[in-house]
């Protein structure tokens, strides 16, 4: 009988090229608010993919994507019309500063003077832009969130286009299927599990935050301040990913600044069961030779940062090989904070492979997961704050840690 293949596909641009100064981009360096144009054009330092099989016949696909490109908030809008204001200030007291002969202007980058936000005065946020929709070609099941469920849309348009019946561009009808934001425990566990507070993040946040505002008033001679460096940022994320401009805002930082820290990561097991249950399934109705078209042939799932990241931390991918890092999350041993980026980052599974046998993807990496419960995890309260140091991956599994995708 031919060897089946059910495929997992983790769609995230959490990108890691090899680096050097002179052809540093940040628009590959944004985790992921990468967008996938961006990562088309990194090369992977001759790594040769894994030759599939004869025998083998793909039957099933997983799908885990971020949303496509998305316009800011308009909460994020507010704080980048803020930044302006900011930033007005900021001069101000550089001028004076530089009357005192306590200051040199001539650090300043040109930009600074007179900018004003790109999407000032703008009422609405948040909405997938066109050029988020170009990156996608599939869809099933979306967050209620409505970037996440138009990028699904945007998917299925370019799935079914010219194999339906319905105008033009011969489209189909198909569904796009979302569950209630507080239930939603397999695409948006980070806000339905209970000991996952932002006050938490925000606290393990702020060192980080204090140390690159530092460098940057060396650097700059501005008084730049935690919020200014965190809004600074994130302007620098919006105008690389969406205006294709790096020598603003993310000229003031360097490579190695913009760091991030763990999470807890187990809030992604209820999603990893479903996985494994929905390809087991495939696997078994093709094993009983059950007619093409009455099983499920692909799961698609729409989401967020907050779901992907974390997910691709529950696989361990994040993490250098086997043997190493992963293991000891696995059994409970101490384990170091990450380097501090930009670093190569091992995304293949088993054996710095990109095919891994299900069984052995089975063994490897879900199984080591299966004796942790959602509940006790995120619904009973803890009865100690996590310690930031050291990191242990029992706090990892029971406390609250940092999102990595945001500094």
């Amino acid at each position: 009988m031919a060897v089946l293949v059910a495929m997992l596909i983790l769609l995230v641009s959490l990108l890691s090229p090899s680096y050097s100064e002179e052809s540093f981009d940040v628009r590959q360096h944004l985790s992921t608010v990468s967008s996938y144009g961006a990562g088309k054009v990194i090369a992977h330092n001759g790594f040769v993919p894994s030759t599939i099989p004869e025998e083998c016949t793909p039957i099933h696909i997983n799908l885990l994507a971020r949303h496509g490109t998305r316009a800011p908030t308009k909460k994020r809008i507010k704080e980048l019309e803020g930044l302006a204001d900011r930033l007005e200030v900021l001069l101000s007291e550089a001028k004076q500063g530089e009357e005192k002969g306590n200051v040199s202007m001539e650090k300043i980058p040109a930009w600074i003077w007179g900018w004003k936000s790109s999407w000032k005065g703008k009422q609405t946020g948040g909405e997938l832009i066109s050029k988020g929709e170009d990156e996608y070609i599939y869809t099933i099941i979306a967050t209620q969130v409505p970037r996440a469920s138009a990028s699904a849309v945007a998917f299925g348009m370019g799935l079914f286009k010219g194999k339906g019946n319905l105008g033009s561009g011969q489209h189909r009808a198909f569904a796009v299927i979302s569950e209630s934001r507080a239930r939603d425990t397999l695409l948006r566990f980070h806000d339905t599990c209970g000991n996952y507070k932002e006050p938490a993040v925000n606290q393990i946040k702020e060192p980080v935050l204090d140390e690159v505002s530092s460098s940057l008033v060396r650097r700059w001679g501005l008084n730049f301040t935690r919020q200014d460096t965190a809004s600074l940022w994130f302007l620098c994320k919006e105008e690389a990913s969406l205006l294709d401009i790096t020598n603003q805002a993310c000229g003031l930082f360097t490579p190695d600044e913009g760091y991030g820290k763990s999470i807890n990561y187990r809030m992604g097991i209820p999603l990893l069961q479903d996985v494994v249950q929905s390809m087991e399934q495939a696997i078994k109705a093709k094993e009983e030779y059950q007619t093409p078209g009455t099983y499920e042939k692909a799961r698609l799932r729409f989401a967020h940062a907050e779901t992907v990241v974390p997910f691709s931390c529950l696989l361990g991918l994040f993490r250098e090989s086997e043997g190493t890092e992963f293991e000891r999350i696995q059994s409970e041993q101490p384990l170091e904070l990450p380097p501090k980026p930009p670093q190569k980052r091992n995304w293949r599974g088993c054996g710095n492979k990109d095919f891994c046998p299900f069984e052995t993807f089975k063994e490897k990496i879900v199984n080591p997961h299966m004796g942790q419960n959602y509940d006790s995890i995120c619904n009973i309260k803890l009865e100690q704050p996590v310690s930031s140091s050291p990191v242990t991956a029992k706090t990892l599994s029971s406390g609250v840690v940092s999102v990595p995708q945001r500094m």
